[in-house]
């Protein structure tokens, strides 16, 4: 058997050890293995032979076959460039070169036949191609062409000519030692099944394919494999956390819950709210331990829903825990939590980095003996002095901005993990969320509370200020808030706090008798708190502020969210930032602004969002457009393999047909203990060992 990962790349004939560190360093390529698994991201066509007379200057790679009738030298210097005149016989088109003149018109001779490859276009009325890639007819053999590969390079590796024709070179001498078959990586039962191509027939044709089905057919095999081993591997960890973790039981819903149900609930739940109550209640009382990550547009009620389950515990003999990735965000639910539960004999408190001295004293030692009920917070909660009598259940919200390990250490602070409920309003599509969340269950809130009204949203260019500040004066008078937010992004980080001061400065003139505030990430805690204090209390009318208003702050009063610069910001950014108004039973409003010239997909950002106020229709667009890479949290998320070829954003419906495919491996095989599967164990076992990734550890 041929194995590929123990041969150094750089003892591949015409590589050698300068251009095999320029791999390490530009690809992380370092052996054979890695290099074949370096995928095209193109292919032309190879095998059509074009005649002169049907081409023109306007298409991609054309080929002819044909003779050179002469050559010329035009210009001087620099502008001096080598000429060959070549037909077919149905007309003549002229082969260009600008550099290597001198070994050129040694290389090539008039009347011989050859095949000429490139790029047609128009000069002076002549169709002409510009160093073109020219074989001897005798050597070539069209059928075996096939498509041609491109590769990604960099300008580094170009410098040291390593271009996509390089890499195609090496590929093949690679391909070409494959006489003997690569150890299969799918077991020989899932390859009948799934009517997948061998592996090693996978890879020579991912490479060189000889026409479009063999490498539509390669596509899909190494495609399947990849997100396949994703799968698996969650499910096997959620597996093995069933079998290894005990869940608390909740057997009751007792006296706490039904009496917040009957007297303190401020409205009617929507079916939404109970539909995802329902699930985390069959959970709680199923004997094993929940992990339950809550999707819900901002303002549809999920911090109701968190607190009914943290109420559930209660009713149990449990505490619970919740907690937030800021002071403002946890005081926030601080304040909602309790005046939720007013009247009721439940022990709430916050506990954050600033609380020092008795109080946090006080506060401990209430954990420990059971006096306090409820504990809310940022993740001062996870600290090591931090003890319960008796944890239950946590919830999470804002899952992206707490690390795996962070998650993990709540684990130890009972006997047995304690259940866990995640809360995110960062919509996650699909499928992206049974890739970075596999081992998660899901709940989605999709509906907003009675008396609600959508967001209207506006496009607006910065050439209409009059009336936007006309709007803005009406909404004041009328006794509304309003937001104001400029980007504030880490590449151009002075300008635009200049742009934000100089945006403050500019308002308080066009607004002298209203109070504005401002806010930003630069600002020390304390000065941050004070102006949010000032726009929540109703004090300023008017806020002027960057992203850092995004997760959390919640003022019914304010109705209007203008978003400058809007063509700076991501889809899911412009969504968090707009579910910031509509929060009390007033028509809110979000106008972006931007400038005239803007690019293809930024317009299409826009256009989704004046059209939608779906979150889940704004992710997968998000992913579409960004790909999954670039969506905040992924990077620490967990995907814990690199996707090679796969793309989540495209191939959704294979990956939900891999899922079922790895689930029924779990199912049959829970132990991993089958002769039939030790192919695919092994395979996941040596995956898991080159792409460590702390997300196995979710």
């Amino acid at each position: 058997m041929f194995d590929l990962t123990t041969r150094d790349i750089k003892y591949l004939s015409g590589v050698g050890p300068q251009r095999a560190s320029v791999l390490n360093k530009e690809l992380g390529i370092y052996s054979l293995h890695d290099l074949i698994y370096y995928f095209p991201y193109k292919y032309v066509d190879r095998s059509r032979i074009y005649s002169i007379q049907e081409i023109d200057g306007t298409m991609p790679y054309i080929q002819l076959k044909g003779e050179i009738l002469s050559f010329e030298t035009v210009g001087e210097g620099r502008q001096r460039r080598l000429i060959a005149h070549f037909s077919d016989g149905t007309g003549i088109v002229d082969l260009v070169w600008f550099q290597g003149i001198k070994y050129l018109i040694g290389k090539y001779k008039i009347q011989k036949e050859y095949i000429v490859f490139g790029k047609p276009s128009v000069f002076n009325g002549r169709i002409n191609i510009a160093h073109p890639d020219i074989d001897p007819a005798s050597e070539l053999t069209l059928s075996t062409m096939g498509m041609q590969p491109y590769y990604n390079t960099t300008d580094r590796m170009k410098r040291s000519s390593l271009n996509s024709h390089a890499i195609e070179k090496m590929m093949n001498t690679v391909v070409k030692q494959l006489q003997d078959p690569l150890p299969e990586t799918l077991s020989p039962s899932i390859l009948k099944e799934h009517h997948l191509m061998s592996l090693t027939d996978a890879l020579t044709h991912i490479h060189f394919p000889v026409h479009s089905d063999l490498l539509r057919k390669a596509q899909y095999r190494l495609k399947f494999e990849e997100l396949f081993y994703v799968q698996l591997n969650i499910l096997r960890y959620a597996k093995d956390r069933q079998q290894k973790y005990r869940g608390y039981i909740f057997e009751k819903v007792g006296e706490v819950f039904h009496s917040f149900y009957s007297r303190n609930l401020p409205f009617e739940l929507t079916n939404a709210q109970k539909r995802v109550l329902k699930e985390i209640r069959r959970d709680v009382g199923s004997g094993r331990q929940m992990n339950r990550l809550l999707q819900g547009d901002v303002g549809s009620g999920k911090t109701l829903v968190a607190l009914m389950s943290m109420l559930m515990a209660l009713d149990n003999g449990f505490q619970a825990c919740m907690m937030a990735p800021t002071e403002i965000l946890a005081n926030q639910h601080y304040e909602t939590i309790r005046e939720l539960l007013y009247g009721m004999d439940v022990r709430v408190e916050l506990l954050t980095g600033t609380i020092k001295g008795k109080r946090r004293a006080s506060i401990l030692s209430g954990l420990l003996t059971g006096d306090i009920h409820i504990l809310i917070g940022t993740h001062a909660v996870i600290e090591d002095t931090v003890n319960f009598a008796s944890l239950g259940l946590v919830v999470i919200d804002e899952q992206h901005r707490f690390g795996v390990e962070q998650r993990a250490r709540l684990w130890t602070k009972n006997v047995q993990p304690p259940h866990v409920l995640v809360m995110t309003a960062t919509p996650i599509p699909r499928t992206l969320a049974m890739t970075l969340y596999g081992d998660l269950d899901v709940s989605v809130i999709d509906e907003l509370p009675p008396g609600r009204k959508p967001v209207v949203t506006i496009h607006q260019f910065d050439n209409r200020r009059e009336s936007l500040v006309q709007s803005v004066r009406k909404q004041i008078a009328e006794g509304r808030q309003i937001y104001m937010v400029f980007p504030l992004i880490k590449e151009s980080e002075k300008i635009d706090l200049k742009n934000l001061e100089e945006g403050y400065l500019h308002i308080c003139e066009e607004f002298p008798d209203c109070k504005v505030c401002k806010v930003h990430g630069k600002m020390k805690a304390a000065e941050k708190e004070a102006q949010m204090q000032l726009f929540v209390s109703g004090e300023a009318q008017i806020m002027v502020a960057t992203t850092v208003i995004e997760v959390g702050v919640n003022v019914p009063n304010a109705s209007v969210m203008i978003i400058e610069n809007a063509e700076r910001f991501g889809l899911s950014q412009l969504h968090q930032l707009r579910g910031r108004v509509g929060r009390g039973a007033d028509q809110s409003y979000c106008i972006l602004v931007t400038g005239y010239k803007l690019a293809e997909d930024t317009r299409k950002r826009l256009e989704i969002m004046v059209r939608t106020n779906d979150g889940f229709e704004i992710a997968e667009a998000d992913l579409k457009l960004r790909g999954p890479g670039d969506l905040e949290g992924t990077q620490q998320s967990g995907i814990a393999f690199d996707l090679k070829i796969a793309d989540i954003a495209r191939d959704g419906q294979l990956l939900q047909y891999v899922r079922e495919v790895a689930q029924k491996v779990i199912d049959i095989d829970p132990n991993g203990t089958l002769p039939e599967n030790e192919i695919l164990w092994r395979q996941l076992k040596a995956l898991r060992k080159t792409n460590v990734n702390w997300a196995a550890i979710s």
